[in-house]
């Protein structure tokens, strides 16, 4: 059985998806700081500075008016939040956009990586040697018939 994990741990497939699990995780962090720092402040003062996140309804209990979203969870209120719901599916979208260029890119990049820098037209160079002897021997024959 120890030997039998050994060969499944050291098969290519498992090092390669954890080599992947690894740089997605790096790679998160990356597109999560694009997003944050750089898209969602530009989208905000497009929108007038509009801050989904702090939009919320008390469904039930006593929350102060002008509260944070933050505050009225605290208070122990029942709250629907949907400007964090709101939030979570534009980071999706601007987060699965990004991806979507990247992987995009690094396909562009490897299918040109993987042709051949100079691809040679054919040259016609003429009959070769054999299409040549043939066309002696019909010849040949020609003149015995």
């Amino acid at each position: 059985m120890i030997n039998e994990f050994k060969d499944f741990i050291a098969k290519g497939n498992v090092m390669d998806l954890a080599v992947g699990i690894i740089i997605g995780a790096a790679f998160t962090a990356i597109v999560t700081s694009l997003v944050g720092d750089l898209i969602n402040p530009v989208i905000g003062l497009i929108l007038g500075g509009v801050d989904f996140t702090s939009m919320y309804v008390v469904l039930s209990g006593d929350v102060p008016p002008g509260v944070g979203l933050d505050a009225a969870r605290d208070s122990g209120a029942a709250i629907f939040a949907y400007g964090a719901f709101i939030t979570a599916c534009i980071n999706f979208f601007i987060i699965a956009f990004v991806v979507f260029m990247l992987v995009k890119a690094v396909n562009r990049l490897k299918s040109a990586a993987e042709k051949p820098d100079d691809i040679a037209p054919e040259v016609q160079t003429g009959p070769s040697e054999l299409d040549v002897l043939i066309a002696i021997r019909d010849e040949l024959a020609k003149g015995r018939a």
